[in-house]
């Protein structure tokens, strides 16, 4: 039945927003925020990392490329979990798995351990984000979705500044186990948080029951999700836009101002913390444009994708063995933007697939982004140990996946758009039908 309010009407389902609800949103926010802070501290630590295990860069490069391989690996079932059990049940469970990755991290006596602790890590970090935008969805109206998916982003991009800033002064400070177990600290605040204040829906809200279970219901949500456009070309716009930006905070970013450009590692830090503020500032902008101006979606990610590859090409051709500062600064500028331009990968899936799909519809969107990471991770790696830590050779590889990802988007952009209209128009006329 719908409810209506003066002209307005607001469709069945469709949650009101309000005080309540953005403080319970706040916790499943506060449980993102740790688990990057976790997922995005080795990026501050790799060059500790590598001195503390007698490792090189191929070897330094397995730490996120298994942490990621996990993540991705466990995207849809994550969001098939989320589906049938709610947020709550797979957040608490994402919580105590990364809190202990974390944990294993710091107290790790070897390369091994060290390695199944972000494997850890990655499974526990894999069940934050799909359960944050899904509680996001059963707490506010579809109309904000855009700005609250930005703004959830947002919170994440905030967990990385603390790892740039704090987790790299405390490193300096007080030293690799000190630091990792006292950061893993923060996963036991947000648990005790998590139990006592997050619900999964509004009282009135409640999703209709699950009535199918097992293989039948999984191969039927993965199916039905992929077959819409929608969700096809929000996973390759994640896959096209995040990488860059995420390959250069997660590790290889630090190395590369140290090593290839000359830099103090203070002032590398200054540049790694400027592309979180700049994501920071284009998320609050990109979410706002996209909530306004539908239609400015595919823009906005192509234009992302475009000035990226621009400002990385210029970059690693500049002549001469460093590149000027303001170029560097320009660039991460400019990376900045690529966080919030992979979150519009999720307001492609969103109208495209019923609330009882999202959860599994935004493990598809979220598994492109984090595989080209991987890829490019791994690429890196291999490339500078095969040429003699040669990062403009290691580096060129960021446009072969740019390249494969734009010709993806640009076949699909069509045929979701008129798949949006067809939706839209029937939705109208299924409107007109029924009384207010």
């Amino acid at each position: 039945m719908s409810r209506s309010h003066g002209s307005a009407v607001t469709l069945p389902g469709d949650p009101p927003g309000g005080r309540r609800a953005a403080l319970v949103w706040g916790v499943g926010v506060a449980v993102y925020f740790v688990a990057v802070i976790f997922r995005t501290s080795l990026g501050v630590a790799g060059l500790d990392a590598a001195d503390r295990f007698d490792i090189n860069a191929s070897a330094l490069s397995t730490f996120s490329i298994l942490q990621l391989l996990v993540y991705a690996g466990m995207q849809i079932p994550v969001g098939l979990m989320v589906d049938r059990l709610g947020t709550k049940k797979v957040l608490v469970l994402g919580v105590v798995l990364f809190t202990i990755g974390q944990l294993g991290f710091a107290l790790s006596p070897s390369y091994g351990t060290a390695l199944a602790a972000r494997a850890l890590l990655g499974c526990g970090d894999a069940m934050t984000f799909i359960s944050v935008l899904r509680l996001g969805s059963r707490w506010f109206p579809a109309r904000r979705g855009p700005l609250i998916g930005q703004v959830a982003a947002l919170f994440g991009v905030a967990g990385n500044l603390v790892s740039t800033v704090v987790i790299a002064r405390a490193l300096h400070g007080l030293g690799w186990t000190t630091t990792f177990v006292g950061s893993s600290l923060a996963g036991v605040v947000v648990l005790v948080l998590l139990l006592l204040f997050l619900k999964d829906h509004p009282e009135g809200y409640e999703p209709q029951p699950a009535t199918h279970a097992g293989a039948a219901f999984v191969r039927r949500q993965i199916v039905e999700s992929w077959r819409e456009p929608g969700t096809r070309l929000g996973m390759w716009v994640h896959f096209t836009t995040q990488f860059p930006a995420m390959v250069f905070l997660l590790l290889w970013g630090l190395p590369y101002l140290v090593e290839a450009q000359g830099l103090s590692r203070s002032t590398a830090g200054g540049l790694l913390t400027l592309v979180v503020l700049s994501n920071m500032v284009v998320g609050l902008a990109y979410g706002q444009i996209i909530a306004r101006h539908h239609a400015a979606r595919a823009p906005l990610a192509l234009g992302t994708v475009a000035a990226t590859a621009l400002l990385w090409a210029a970059t690693l051709a500049y002549p001469g063995d460093h590149a000027p500062m303001w170029l560097l600064v320009t660039l991460c500028l400019v990376l900045g933007a690529c966080g919030p331009a992979s979150m519009i990968g999720f307001d492609f899936a969103r109208p495209a697939n019923p609330p009882e799909r999202q959860g599994t519809a935004s493990g598809i969107v979220n598994m492109g982004g984090f595989t080209a990471s991987m890829t490019t991770l791994l690429a890196v790696g291999v490339l500078l140990d095969a040429t003699g830590d040669d990062y403009r050779i290691a580096f060129s590889s960021v446009f072969v996946l740019e390249a494969i990802g734009v010709v993806q988007i640009l076949r699909l952009k069509a045929r979701t758009h008129r798949r949006e209209r067809e939706r839209l128009v029937a939705s109208r006329v299924e409107a007109v039908h029924v009384p207010v």
